[in-house]
């Protein structure tokens, strides 16, 4: 369709990881062992979490939706990207695109929020243990992952349907492996100002705030925990965090990352990288992290694929 000068595209090409054909084959097997790594992890936490009734508690009730919010978030890129790998066309689809933005958008959020929730629910669990049991009921698990989906949902539709106004000219190429909000705003032939301030917004409300809340949460489960007397007392309450602790920083640290080689760096290959551990390498570890440090979990998993093994 034309307009003046201007030849608008209702499809992108995909750059990613462009290389000599030895090494795309590399980048598959290595990329498609990573997510099907990620995958069978985050499935097997949420089987063993169904089927092992002591693990019917909140903690793990809120671990089991990350895992599910994980392998959705992988699942929104990688298969993609594997499919480009292997073709000399990289096209995708305006349609797909967007939807894209909008699942990656959804599935980011969603993983902000339940570490959030997973911050309260340890700060209720070694601030107000008497409590714990009637503040952290089923109802109030059940609402704080509604809530979390709802807010997701609206911050994306938020960021994504703004972007259906924008034109783009003939240049389409986006140089990454899927379709990156920031990186296709830069093709858009038309002002993007309302855009960025909608993403400015959207990233304050649905990151930032929960990170705030996570620290807050943090600050006040490490102040109870120097009140506690015994050295035993105190690594018992501290060692129920720590899986999550290790989760959130890799989560935000790799975050981090992206957003610094972004933004210093104009090189598209220190921001493909950093993607990628953001996208992929983080889902992958989480299963390792809280099967290896958290005991119950790594019972679990071992009776589960125990049975596994027998049937």
């Amino acid at each position: 369709m034309e307009s003046g000068n201007q030849t608008y595209a209702s499809e992108f090409r995909l750059l990613g990881f462009s290389a000599k054909s030895d090494i795309q084959f590399i980048l598959f097997g290595l990329f498609l062992t990573m997510y099907l790594v990620t995958f069978a992890g985050n499935l097997l936490i949420i089987l063993a979490i169904s089927l092992e009734s002591h693990l019917h508690t909140p903690m793990y009730f809120f671990l089991s939706n990350l895992s599910f919010a994980d392998i959705c978030f992988t699942s929104t890129t990688v298969p993609k990207m594997l499919m480009n790998i292997q073709r000399e066309s990289k096209v995708i689809t305006y349609t797909g695109c967007i939807t894209q933005i909008f699942l990656f958008i959804v599935f980011g959020c969603l993983d902000n929020l339940l570490l959030a929730v997973m911050a309260y629910d340890r700060f209720m669990a070694i601030c107000h243990p008497l409590h714990y049991t009637v503040t952290m009921n089923p109802r109030l698990c059940g609402l704080l992952i509604l809530g979390s989906w709802g807010l997701s949902v609206m911050g994306s539709l938020l960021e994504t349907l703004p972007v259906l106004r924008l034109s783009f000219c003939t240049h389409v190429e986006i140089p990454h492996f899927f379709c990156d909000l920031p990186e296709v705003l830069k093709l858009a032939c038309s002002e993007t100002l309302i855009n960025n301030i909608v993403v400015y917004f959207s990233t304050g409300l649905l990151a930032v705030v929960p990170f705030t809340g996570i620290l807050f949460s943090y600050f006040q489960i490490l102040s109870c925990i120097l009140k506690i007397s015994s050295a035993g007392g105190k690594y018992k309450a501290f060692s129920t965090c720590v899986s999550h602790l290790s989760v959130v920083s890799l989560f935000y640290g790799t975050g981090l990352g992206v957003y610094l080689s972004s933004a210093m760096t104009p090189s598209s290959g220190a921001s493909l990288i950093s993607s990628v551990m953001y996208t992929l390498v983080t889902p992958m570890l989480n299963p390792f992290i809280y099967s290896l440090r958290n005991q119950d979990m790594k019972g679990a998993l071992e009776r589960f694929l125990g049975r596994m093994a027998i049937s």
